[in-house]
């Protein structure tokens, strides 16, 4: 049975042709990585769009909802997770309060701090989000088995994890 072909097949397959000298293997795997890539980004959007969030927001209000009850992280904490500039945080959070999608609080055990709290309109859309993004998520791996996507899960753990380090 032949194997069926996809767009890098067929750009492999013409370097291939010109540059027989030269090994394609990486082109075959981070070329699709790029491009299925592309077709994330549209579902992630297009779920974080029906819940009314900016791909920013998601980032920030989905920190706080896995932080668990009381849904609340400090600005520094919330820059580890997000890894943007202080001023970038700062300015997130100006317009999340805006948006009345969290608030801030004084923090407890410091009173020259804050806590940025998730509040119930914030989780609301957080759930929602993240209920449309799994399921999004799932149609665009429709066609692996589920020991097919433990495989590649830990696949690209292990390429994930030389980068981490």
């Amino acid at each position: 049975m032949a194997q069926e072909s996809d767009e890098v097949d067929r750009i492999v397959g013409a370097w291939l042709r010109q540059r027989p000298d030269l090994d394609f293997s990486p082109l075959e795997v981070l070329s699709r990585v790029d491009r299925l890539s592309r077709h994330l980004d549209r579902a992630r959007r297009e779920a974080f769009r029906r819940s009314d969030l900016e791909p920013w927001e998601w980032d920030v209000l989905s920190a706080l909802r896995r932080a668990g009850e009381p849904y609340q992280l400090s600005p520094k904490q919330l820059l580890q997770q997000t890894l943007v500039s202080s001023g970038t945080m700062t300015n997130r959070i100006d317009r999340l309060v805006g948006r009345r999608l969290v608030r801030r609080e004084a923090d407890p055990d410091d009173g020259r701090s804050i806590l940025v709290t998730l509040t119930a309109d914030g989780r609301t859309r957080v759930d929602a989000a993240i209920t449309r993004l799994v399921d999004a998520e799932a149609v665009l791996l429709d066609s692996l088995s589920r020991a097919d996507r433990e495989r590649l899960a830990g696949l690209l753990r292990k390429l994930s994890l030389g980068f981490d380090a």
